[in-house]
């Protein structure tokens, strides 16, 4: 029993600004019942644009046991970039237990917010998911186009639900033995006491993946087609999303064929954004090659617990101005000067901050030779506020990002989240023909990116698998920077984090403790999540033997 599983139907039905209005208004906002929810496709319809906001809203707003600490993926999605050291901290800035995670004493214990409240979530999704796949199985609703829609928005969820949870709570599929490797509980109940079955194995797990995205295309496959031109049209999931989430699964289990003909198809109609689109600061789902995105509706925002809060060194929020988030040096030394991704973050930003925890903050440390003086050092601080938008009270520092912007730069406005883009589908399929031994067929995948991003690509110099792996994974580093992908790339990869390796990344190893260095995911189990320790008390299928 999933101690803190509600069924979603009435919340969401309360929480949705659909235009629906006369359904809401027929009873009570307390009390519209389970099959009132699941009467008709417009109804739930409904169902989906709660799982839509419950992606991005404060959990104490739609979970039964939530607090404000987390807002699903504005917490999840930037966790994948700051647990594997990817987005690197430059001083003390503990708000939401953000560094809590970067030192890897938060994941890793059963009774923290993140363990329960990912859990928890994920688990929500598959519930309400399973409301209306279980529903449409007794065919009392006619499977017109507008019914297969809502099935196949409801088995992509699942999909990306239990992908999520396996990711987290589990040994990566490709470092360990996935037949069995311990998952996580299935669950195809939609109605109290959600009752689960036992911990599955890592491959059934996977399977369920599987056959949840191919029964979502088969339902995309004649279903109404998802609007477009409206930023929150990107937040219903569609065909293309189906097709990106199957090339994520088949790309972690080694299924590379599949992996790459999915991300092909996921891509159609999605064009790779231009310069000016990717300088323009990753703030909406409108931008050309956004597959997917939560479209966070503006009188709902979540303030500081924002992915842009976490992320955005434009924000107005002291995990910000007091600690500027940087790029890894020695990514930076790897990138190209003809490739424009190079200027959003900023190498030579002054190091304002004296309270820096490389010791290196303010004019009296400077040691940049393109200051001669103190106000040509301030002077730079002002410009950059200028440029950029942040306030007189945001520190600096090198390496500074500028990739993620706010459209109101300097204010705590929140911004749409991106979920999924075709540059991931690009290096998606470029990873697979590379595992294949298709070199040619994986430098075809990668041309195009790599030519829109930098003028003087050439990629016939990735001429072997192992060139073109490395080269992947710089890709992927930068193109991806701060979109959530490193911790689930290192499991796959089987890559250990260091810190301290080949000069530095520019990371204090006092204040990142644990995090500055840890083992390869295949030989270190800290790698996996804990299950909450509510749920081992909880559930009678899972006891203190199936604690990771």
């Amino acid at each position: 029993m999933f101690k803190k599983i509600i069924l979603l139907l009435v919340i969401v039905a309360i929480a949705t600004t659909s235009c629906k209005e006369d359904f809401l208004e027929t009873k009570p906002t307390d009390a519209i019942s389970s099959n009132d929810a699941l009467a008709t496709a417009e109804n739930m319809a409904l169902i989906l644009n709660g799982l839509h906001r419950l992606l991005y809203a404060q959990s104490q707003t739609l979970l039964s046991g939530g607090d404000s600490y987390r807002s699903g993926n504005q917490y999840w999605v930037p966790l994948g970039d700051n647990l594997a050291g990817g987005v690197i901290h430059t001083a003390s800035a503990n708000n939401l237990g953000w560094q809590d995670e970067t030192r890897w004493i938060s994941h890793n214990q059963e009774t923290s917010r993140t363990t329960k409240q990912l859990w928890y979530q994920r688990y929500h999704i598959v519930a309400s998911a399973n409301a209306i796949i279980n529903k449409a199985a007794e065919g009392t609703i006619p499977e017109d186009a507008k019914m297969k829609e809502i099935i196949g928005q409801a088995y992509t969820y699942r999909a990306y639900a239990y992908l999520s949870l396996v990711q987290h709570y589990a040994k990566g599929y490709l470092i360990g033995n996935p037949a069995s490797d311990p998952g996580v509980p299935l669950l195809f109940a939609s109605k109290a006491p959600f009752t689960s079955e036992p911990r599955s194995s890592v491959q059934v797990i996977y399977d369920q993946c599987m056959s949840d995205i191919d029964a979502a295309i088969g339902y995309f496959e004649g279903a109404t087609a998802r609007p477009s031109g409206n930023a929150y049209d990107k937040s219903q999931l569609n065909i293309n999303v189906a097709y990106g989430l199957k090339a994520r699964i088949a790309l972690n289990m080694g299924e590379w064929r599949t992996a790459a003909d999915a991300a092909v198809m996921a891509r159609q109609g999605y064009p790779l954004m231009d310069e000016s689109d990717w300088k323009s600061g990753f703030n909406t789902t409108l931008l050309p090659e956004v597959i997917w995105g939560s479209n966070v509706i503006g009188t709902e925002t979540t303030y500081f617990r924002s992915y842009f809060y976490l992320m955005c060194n434009t924000f107005n929020g002291s995990q910000n101005r007091n600690n500027p988030k940087i790029m890894d040096k020695r990514l930076y030394a790897q990138i190209p000067d003809t490739d424009y991704r190079k200027d959003m973050f900023l190498k030579d930003a002054p190091n304002s901050n004296t309270s820096a925890s490389n010791g290196m903050g303010g004019w009296e440390n400077n040691t940049n030779p393109l200051y001669t003086t103190e106000e040509e050092f301030d002077a730079e601080i002002d410009r950059l506020a200028s440029v950029y938008g942040w306030t007189s009270s945001h520190n600096t520092h090198p390496y500074m990002h500028v990739k993620m912007r706010q459209k109101a730069p300097g204010t705590t406005d929140p911004d749409d989240i991106i979920l999924m883009r075709s540059s991931e589908m690009y290096l998606i399929e470029a990873e697979a023909e590379a595992m294949l031994g298709n070199v040619q067929a994986a430098q075809d995948a990668l041309k195009p990116l790599g030519e829109e991003r930098d003028s003087a690509y050439d990629v016939t110099i990735f001429d072997t698998q192992e060139k073109l792996m490395e080269h992947i994974k710089f890709q992927r580093a930068l193109e991806l920077w701060g979109e959530g992908f490193l911790y689930v790339d290192k499991i796959r990869w089987d890559d250990e984090i260091d810190h301290a390796a080949n000069g530095g990344s520019g990371a204090s190893e006092g204040l990142y403790q644990s995090g500055f260095q840890q083992d390869r995911p295949s030989v270190n189990d800290e790698w996996v999540f804990k299950i909450p320790q509510e749920e081992i008390d909880a559930n009678p299928n899972l006891g203190p033997g199936d604690q990771n």
